[in-house]
């Protein structure tokens, strides 16, 4: 069965190599991220999802996710600057947030999803830290301003939930998804 990843981001792609997952096309989905007024996080995400999903066209099964951080009801995408990326490791400095991915796979007419939510909390930062991390460029292009996975997960002395859904793409729950559909996840690393 054909897999086509409706993202470029090489994170999702090196989530999916761990359960030896390789897709057959990598087309990342052009569409418009702007939240709607008054929209939800975890509906924001979703609908993201979907229209990723719905916006590639190949055969066989389409897989699309969409990651963002939120911190009480006010979603911090990718900061378009530096500045902005401060202004989101101020806000998320010493707190609690939230992030949330949904994961949408397309068939056929058929569309399922997941929407998988995890807490994490932040260290207090100091001015020193943030200027070091903006300096190192790692914030460009992650949701929230910062990558656990990266130098971020120094600041990170506590989650609850998914690992790999604060990475972008909780493999749990995307491995459910494509097996549900009938893909193969050979989980040995092979490839399909």
């Amino acid at each position: 069965m054909r897999l086509t990843l409706a993202s470029g981001s090489p994170r999702r792609r090196e989530l999916l190599a761990q359960i030896g997952v390789v897709p057959d096309a990598i087309i990342p989905a052009d569409i418009d991220e702007t939240p709607l007024g008054g929209e939800l996080p975890r509906a924001y995400a979703a609908r993201l999802a979907a229209e990723k999903s719905a916006a590639v066209a190949a055969e066989g099964l389409v897989l699309a996710a969409d990651t963002v951080v939120a911190v009480g009801r006010r979603i911090l995408g990718k900061p378009s600057d530096m500045a902005e990326a401060e202004q989101f490791l101020r806000l998320l400095s010493g707190r609690r947030h939230k992030v949330i991915t949904a994961v949408g796979l397309r068939a056929e007419g058929q569309y399922w999803h997941r929407e998988v939510e995890t807490a994490v909390k932040l260290k207090v930062l100091s001015h020193t830290e943030i200027a070091a991390y903006l300096a190192s460029g790692e914030w460009q292009g992650k949701a929230g301003g910062y990558a656990i996975q990266g130098i971020g997960g120094a600041f990170v002395p506590w989650i609850n939930g998914s690992y790999t859904n604060v990475v972008g793409l909780p493999l749990t729950e995307t491995m459910n998804l494509l097996q549900g559909a009938g893909y193969v996840v050979p989980l040995d690393g092979e490839a399909v």
